[in-house]
């Protein structure tokens, strides 16, 4: 039985690989490491995002298999939303960032670092933010960012992989490990794209700081216009706030 099934979970991995080099997956990992400061940190990064969207895909794409759980319309889209949403703050928090930091003339700092203050001009000391004031140094701060971004992630492609699987296999466990080694596939294919994202902005980085400034802006501002695309087709194109919505799993 598993001779006859190992095709099926080898194409599992093999478009959860491609599956990672979906636009709004590279265009959000973009955003994120243009602020890392190693190839590990980005490789950790990508690895998170790919777990937190496996978590989602078999979570939702579990209860697709095994209950026969049904995913309206309208409720299809709104995930598909969230995501937009998602890449629209990630581009614009970014952003901000960048902005305060070429306003005080900062060097590119990396995205989790030692908490520090910066003076204003009116002689106060504030903090950067109160998640870096309070979670700055933390491994697992620089972690959960990345998994909660591929969770939404998750949400948006869950119902089409499980609904993939069961036009293929008509077995639950196999349903389950088809979904699973899609998920390995798209760590796989996360952790690499990021590794790949990571260099030129570790070049810039060591070149000089208007370089890396540049490309972090330019990382930011597509995820803000992918996301306003997707938004826009979304509620439009596909009528999400309309009585009669179009959406089909892909």
């Amino acid at each position: 039985m598993f001779a006859s099934a190992f095709p099926l979970l080898l194409l599992g991995f093999s478009l959860g690989m491609r599956h990672a080099t979906d636009a709004d997956h590279v265009i959000a990992v973009a955003t994120v490491v243009s602020r890392v400061r190693s190839l590990g940190t980005a490789l950790l990064i990508g690895a998170m995002w790919g777990v937190g969207h496996t978590l989602t895909l078999m979570l939702i794409g579990g209860a697709i298999l095994l209950f026969g759980f049904v995913v309206p319309p309208h409720v299809g889209l709104a995930m598909e939303l969230a995501v937009a949403l998602m890449l629209i703050g990630l581009g614009v928090y970014h952003l901000a960032r960048l902005y305060r930091a070429v306003r005080r003339g900062e060097p590119p700092a990396p995205d989790v670092a030692p908490v520090k203050q910066v003076a204003h001009h009116d002689g106060h000391r504030h903090d950067l933010g109160w998640a870096d004031r309070v979670f700055g140094g933390s491994r697992v701060y620089a972690s959960l960012r990345p998994l909660l971004i591929g969770v939404v992630h998750g949400l948006a492609g869950s119902a089409a992989v499980a609904l993939l699987v069961l036009t293929t296999v008509r077995d639950p466990r196999w349903g389950i490990g088809y979904i699973a080694l899609f998920g390995v596939g798209t760590i796989a294919g996360m952790t690499l794209i990021t590794g790949v994202l990571a260099l030129p902005f570790a070049y810039a980085r060591a070149r000089t700081g208007g370089i890396h400034y540049a490309f972090g802006t330019v990382a930011s501002l597509l995820s803000v216009g992918f996301g306003l695309f997707l938004a826009y087709d979304i509620s439009f194109g596909s009528g999400l706030f309309t009585a009669n919505p179009q959406w089909t799993p892909g």
